[in-house]
């Protein structure tokens, strides 16, 4: 209406006659109901709270939260709010041409292939920081960040040889041609723990997609919006940022699943369906020997009736036998057992 105003001059009431529109439809605003409202405050707080997290994962958040929303709805309101990330235009590369690229050795279970690369960042005075991810590319966990001022083949070999401890050892390990991993030390160490190495070409970075993809994550939705005063502050944010990560964060390629949620659910490649343990209800005394008196094997009893049953509790040993066709003990040794018992 404004428009036709300003370029035909003519007033509002004769636009409106034209078009066959009544006056009141032009100053018509929608009204929100109060669950939509709430709906909206909700989508603030998560945009504020996850200023990097687009609509689809939103939805995923929201829908977690008790919230009954299909994505259509919230990329609505998502549009409406003009809460929309802003995403530089991505450069298009080409696709890796080298053997170990990771489009070519795709990982097929857990612990089969691991990547690990470095970031680097700074502090508030200016001192470098270096962070070693290393993440399980089936699962798409980040199994550690290990942040310092630097790091040799020997502080990498020490972080790996934490790792296989609490974890196991991987079956390929895929990484660039660094110097920290091209090492002799690291290159020797992993041959010895039995685990393969997968060198990507030199300057094809896009062959590491995996950990090149979770480090854009990191440097997105932490470092870039963090201020480091010490190397201890980074250590602690950066360790928080992983746990969040792999325990609250939906990622897309997993169904929405948590890292952590999906690894729960993978069973490794060669085991049996775990099973939970049989239990036993059986505390008293064990039977270690069934037999007569001279040890031989003891037929039925109600066939022989000069049975014996040798029983031992602790340190006490009791025999057993049967007489005028009753229960009696024949011997015992050993001490007395005392009321706890």
């Amino acid at each position: 209406m404004k428009i036709l105003q300003d370029r035909l001059g003519h007033s509002e009431r004769q636009i409106c006659r034209t078009l066959g529109q009544t006056r009141s439809s032009q100053r018509y605003e929608p009204r929100v109901c109060e669950q939509e409202r709430r709906l909206i405050d909700a989508m603030h707080r998560l945009a504020l709270k996850r200023p990097r997290f687009g609509y689809r994962r939103i939805t995923v958040l929201l829908q977690e939260d008790g919230w009954s929303v299909n994505v259509k709805r919230v990329h609505r309101l998502w549009k409406a709010e003009g809460l929309q990330i802003r995403k530089k235009q991505r450069k298009r590369r080409r696709l890796g041409t080298g053997a170990n690229a990771c489009d070519r050795r795709r990982p097929e279970h857990k612990d089969h292939v691991w990547a690990y690369d470095f970031v680097t960042d700074r502090t508030e005075a200016g001192g470098q920081l270096r962070m070693l991810t290393v993440v399980d590319e089936f699962t798409r966990e980040c199994l550690t960040i290990e942040v310092g001022r630097r790091f040799t083949g020997r502080q990498v070999v020490r972080v790996l040889a934490e790792l296989f401890m609490i974890r196991g050892c991987p079956q390929y390990l895929r990484s660039d041609n660094g110097p920290e991993f091209a090492s002799k030390a690291v290159r020797k160490w992993l041959a010895s723990s039995g685990v393969q190495t997968l060198f990507i070409e030199p300057g094809s970075p896009w062959e590491n997609g995996y950990v090149e993809s979770f480090n854009g994550k990191l440097r997105d939705e932490c470092l870039n919006g963090e201020l480091f005063l010490n190397l201890a502050e980074a250590r602690y944010v950066v360790e928080r940022w992983r746990l969040d990560y792999n325990h609250h964060r939906p990622h897309s390629r997993l169904s929405w699943q948590t890292p952590a949620t999906f690894a729960a659910s993978c069973v490794p490649a060669g085991s049996a369906t775990p099973h939970p343990p049989a239990h036993t209800t059986n505390t008293g005394p064990t039977l270690i020997q069934v037999g007569t008196e001279n040890g031989g094997t003891s037929p039925d009893s109600q066939t022989n009736p000069g049975g014996i049953v040798s029983l031992e509790y602790k340190k006490l040993k009791l025999t057993f036998g049967l007489k005028d066709d009753q229960l009696v003990q024949l011997t015992s040794f050993g001490p007395r057992p005392s009321r706890d018992d």
